[in-house]
């Protein structure tokens, strides 16, 4: 792709840089003359100027276009230069219409009756003398049907005027058509001074093109208002402000400079193709609208765009390990999270900019033109070649990664390419690890894409509505010269012999073109072999003799074989590299090594150090920005002198296992038994990107449980596998057990009586009375107002109920609210202070004591919520037919309810039980809990259940039910990011948010627990009717460790 861009980049930098020597892009510079607009109302008998046209209404209008033929060296009246002027005549006004395609003069003028407006005769200057062989010339050539006219200006010089129908853009188009066409004819006796240009010197042509911009500029200068330069001054140094600011900001990102001025020629790319596009939908931009609006056009649509883009692929790629990244995937998800609000950004500005291209307001209509096509090449640039400038960035920092890390050995191995892969690396390295973690949080918003839309708008209201606008047309042409009088005069004479004699003429003067005679020489090969051999030597001649061109072109060559061969050879270094580590892995032989390999690691293998030598504290102290500089043991010396927080190792370091390495040698080496280090925690292979401001803090490793499964179990018709992470033997086979008895009965049935999740806010109020009215006030008129300022904090918390209770002076207020797919606890918290914000405006004398007041109530036991509820209010039932009762649970079905009834029942009553009617809910409740990633303290209220066992069908068969009203579980946030987790929650199909009905997912998960209980308090409740209970624990629990055998 950046090849491909490059390509069409240079392809219309030559375009325009030939148009431009041409001045046929910047018409401007040629002849700082505007078109004027000359009006003659009926019965007038002159003309005179007008600003625009917008002024008349049913006028005939022309436009008058004039070629000026000259001969700097001879007198234009010498009869080979006659000869050629009327062999050019021939050329540019054929006298049949079958033409080769070319637009016919006499088939786009405007013609009064029958026949082309024209002036017959030559009125002649002083010179008359001199020129009367011009004139008899001219006579003998020009008919008086035609509308051509030889004027002399000086005795070098003569001029020819045309007139054109220019009633309707159509033909408005023909015309221009016809104009171009004249303007591009081939080198002749007469040549186009806007083609020769082209075969001038280089640095002459630079020399004229400087001179010519600084005389305009200085005539801008001289014509505008004092408020238009220092605005326009202003302008300029907010547009330098805007590219000072891109590489600042950049820089704070990590990039030095690359990603910069990448951006910047993005945006150079986008302006080049812009233009060239303009041009060929036939739109001349003029030089002062180009210098006056450049500003504004870089500071409004500025760099905002790219620098959202590049902040958020460099914010993806710090989430995992660059070396075990994938940088598509990577690049993908960066462009996803940002496309769709920078397209509507994008969008919303070109429809505003396509209503200034939409006026007719001179310079602002070419301006908005544009601009809509600039912000479209702008936005298809950064999403193609600007990405793959991000990507490759992304694949270079991985390799520098891959290469730091390799052995000692292999960088030996490749004396001669170290120095350059540093010096490259180094160039498109991130060296800033200033940024702040709440920086890389802190949301884009909408403020700058709102003030910059309102900028464009206040800009093009602006100049529709001519307030302090700088879209001046500059110089006009000047009517009043006797060239142009004496044709408009005659336009005007015929124009009132005509039939629209009683209607207004508008004519619409433009600036000549200019040929000059070539000189005189012979032609020995035909011209039909020596244009193509021409116009293939000029393309030679620009694209490839050019000395600065030939340069760049030599330059990028070698750039490209370069960075070529660089890829391909460290991409083979990497792979050797991946090789060698796994014939390392398989030339392990035995388990017990294997086991050992995984289980310990080095104290300090030092895999980032370029020296041997442990510096001085206060010299590593000047390396911190450069980690990677610095090996393992100087980063411990660092931490054990107080120089470097110990909390703050993965954001200095960038390397995360690398922090949990060192932090953990630290602790290891300041504690009283110092085994921590060489300890058998696992430490390598964890996901710690999803863990750091998440889910753990001052982390040393990481500690494996073992996930079993139960079931599979049939739950509301769905053959579901229960995942439960527990280190208790026969808890996942007993459960197991329970699924299988329940299956055979045709499984579970589930509902879920209540949803939502509750915080419980504690205020207290000056006296009894006042806490008094709170109350009523929250219960009744105030309900709604709290509600609705709640519900406004979240898409998904939705108060469901308000609970209020007062103890003396002190006011608890218990919000009960769905929360979605997620636990809800952050969620509810934020709508809480919201909520107390609101009752603080009609009860300002309240003070907020705590946002938990225990009145959630939250991890410890409460009989509210086993009477009210908390979070997924669940009831599971199943009827296990009397013989596989016997069968599978070798019980029967009178045992099974007598022992539910003394022990569940009676014995937690007992016991002063609140919600602990059961044999052992928490259990599996919490076994799952921590498959899934939730919360393992809530098991406690979680974990509420009663159990009820009857027989039925005669005392045939078993029902058992359980029911657990508060059970509080999540598919999203928390715990539940973490990838095995996460395994666990898909295999369950409940991963994530649910994808139309906000909930289902959370639910579907509670009613999995509350079902797999029901079959962990069968098993366990028969296990005890029969006594088997202790022999399974004997079995499963107490079983002897094997031992590999020893030879």
């Amino acid at each position: 792709m950046i090849v491909v861009i490059l390509i069409f980049a240079s392809f219309s930098y030559f375009y325009l840089f030939n148009l431009a020597r041409t001045s046929d892009l910047f018409p401007g510079i040629a002849t700082h003359l505007s078109p004027t607009i000359a009006f003659a109302p009926s019965h007038a008998k002159h003309f005179s100027s007008l600003e625009s046209l917008d002024e008349v209404v049913g006028a005939v209008r022309l436009d008058l276009k004039q070629i000026i033929v000259a001969d700097p060296n001879q007198n234009i009246v010498l009869p080979y230069i006659s000869d050629a002027v009327l062999e050019f005549q021939k050329t540019v006004e054929p006298d049949f219409t079958g033409r080769q395609k070319s637009l016919v003069y006499s088939s786009v003028c405007y013609e009064a009756g029958d026949e082309c407006i024209a002036h017959s005769r030559l009125g002649l200057p002083e010179e008359k003398d001199a020129l009367e062989g011009a004139a008899d010339i001219s006579r003998a050539t020009v008919p008086t049907t035609d509308q051509t006219n030889l004027h002399n200006i000086r005795p070098k010089s003569l001029i020819l005027s045309y007139g054109f129908d220019a009633s309707d853009a159509f033909h408005r188009n023909l015309t221009e058509q016809w104009e171009r066409q004249v303007a591009s004819l081939p080198p002749g006796q007469l040549i186009s001074v806007s083609t020769s240009g082209q075969h001038e010197n280089m640095f002459m042509w630079l020399f004229i093109i400087t001179s010519n911009v600084i005389s305009h500029v200085k005539a801008v200068f001289e014509m505008a208002d004092n408020v238009d330069v220092i605005v326009l001054l202003a302008g300029y140094v907010m547009m330098f402000a805007t590219i000072i600011s891109l590489y600042t900001n950049m820089r704070t990102m990590g990039s030095r400079y690359t990603l910069a001025t990448a951006v910047i020629v993005n945006g150079f790319f986008s302006f080049m193709l812009s233009l060239l596009t303009v041009h060929a939908l036939g739109v001349n931009v003029h030089v002062n609208v180009l210098a006056e609006a450049l500003p504004f056009l870089v500071v409004t649509i500025g760099f905002e765009r790219p620098f959202k883009l590049t902040k958020r692929v460099l914010e993806f790629s710090k989430e995992t390990p660059i070396t075990r990244q994938d940088i598509r995937k990577t690049m993908i998800r960066a462009v996803d999270s940002v496309a769709l609000p920078i397209a509507r950004d994008c969008f919303v500005e070109i429809m505003v900019l396509g209503l200034g291209a939409k006026s007719g307001i001179s310079g602002l209509r070419e301006f908005c033109l544009l601009s809509t096509v600039l912000l479209t090449y702008d936005f298809i640039l950064m999403f193609t070649w600007y990405t793959a400038v991000l990507a490759l960035k992304l694949e270079l920092r991985r390799i520098r990664e891959i290469n730091v890390s390799a052995s000692p050995t292999a960088k030996k191995n490749s004396p001669n390419t170290g120095y350059i892969r540093r010096t490259v690396l180094k160039a498109f390295s991130d060296t800033n690890t200033t940024g702040t973690e709440d920086d890389s949080k802190q949301s884009d918003g909408p403020i700058i894409a709102r003030v910059k839309l309102l900028m464009i708008v206040g800009f093009v209201a602006m100049h529709i509505f001519k307030i302090c606008s700088s879209f001046e047309s500059g110089p006009q042409v000047d009517i009043t010269q006797p060239s142009i009088a004496r044709v408009l005069a005659q336009l005007l004479e015929q124009h009132r012999l005509s039939v629209h004699a009683a209607q207004p003429i508008v004519v619409e003067v433009f600036p000549p073109l200019t040929f000059q005679v070539a000189q005189l020489g012979w032609r020995f090969i035909p011209e039909t072999v020596t244009r193509p051999l021409s116009s293939l030597l000029d393309v030679y001649a620009v694209y490839i003799q050019h000395p600065v061109i030939s340069k760049w072109l030599t330059i990028a060559l070698f750039v490209s074989l370069f960075l070529n061969t660089y890829l391909f050879k460290v991409a083979k270094q990497s792979k050797q590299l991946t090789e060698q580590g796994r014939e390392r892995k398989n030339s392990v032989a035995s388990p017990t090594e294997v086991q050992k390999a995984i289980a310990i690691s080095p104290p300090a293998k030092k895999v980032h150090h370029h020296s041997d030598t442990i510096r001085s504290v206060d010299e590593c102290l000047t390396l911190i920005q450069t980690p990677e500089a610095l090996n393992n043991e100087e980063l411990i010396s660092l931490v054990q002198s107080g120089k470097l927080a110990s909390y703050a190792l993965e954001k200095v370091l960038g390397d995360l296992q690398r922090a949990v390495s060192i932090r953990r040698a630290v602790i290891s080496r300041s504690s009283r038994t110092k085994t921590l280090e060489n300890s058998l925690l696992p430490l390598k292979n964890y996901h710690y990107d999803k863990v750091m401001g998440a889910c753990c803090e001052n982390v040393i490793g990481y500690m494996p449980i073992p996930v079993g499964i139960a079931g599979p179990m049939i739950i509301d018709g769905d053959n579901v596998h229960i995942p439960m992470a527990t280190t208790e033997g026969t808890l996942v086979a007993s459960t197991s057990r329970g699924c299988k008895a329940i299956n055979a009965g045709g499984g579970a049935i589930t509902i879920v009586t209540a949803d939502g999740m509750t915080r419980g806010p504690c205020v207290e109020f000056p006296t009894i009375t006042r806490a008094a009215a709170c109350k009523r006030w929250i219960e009744e008129e105030g309900n709604s107002i709290v509600t609705d300022g709640f519900n406004s904090t979240s898409r998904f918390a939705r108060v469901r109920s308000l609970k209020v209770a007062l103890a003396g002076k002190l006011v608890y207020i218990r919000f009960s609210t769905t929360t979605g797919d997620a636990m809800g606890m952050n969620m509810i918290s934020k709508g809480c202070e919201k909520a107390l914000g609101i009752i603080t405006d009609y009860f300002p004398d309240m003070q907020i004591i705590s946002l938990s007041g225990n009145y959630c109530t939250d991890k410890k036991p409460a009989a509210i919520n086993w009477i009210e509820g908390r979070g997924k209010s669940v009831v599971s039932e199943a009827v296990i037919p009397g013989a596989v009762v016997e069968r599978v649970l070798k019980t029967t079905v009178a045992a099974l309810v007598d022992l539910n009834i003394s022990k569940n029942l009676i014995g937690s009553a007992m016991a002063g039980s609140v919600g602990g009617f059961n044999a052992h809910a928490a259990n599996i409740l919490t076994a799952v809990y921590l498959a899934t990633g939730q919360d393992p303290a809530q098991n406690v209220e979680s974990s509420n259940c009663i159990t009820l066992m009857k027989a039925v069908n005669d005392g045939k068969d078993l029902h058992i039910s359980c029911t657990m009203p508060s059970i509080e579980v999540g598919t999203i946030g928390g715990g539940t990011i973490l990838p095995p987790q996460q395994a666990m929650l898909e295999l369950l199909g409940v991963r994530g948010p649910h994808p139309t009905q906000p909930g289902k997912n959370a639910q579907r998960l509670a009613r999995v627990i509350c079902a797999s209980v029901m079959a962990g308090e069968l098993s366990l409740c028969a296990a005890l009717a029969a006594g088997h209970l202790v022999q399974a624990h004997m079995a499963h629990n107490r079983a002897t460790q094997a031992v590999p055998n020893q030879k």
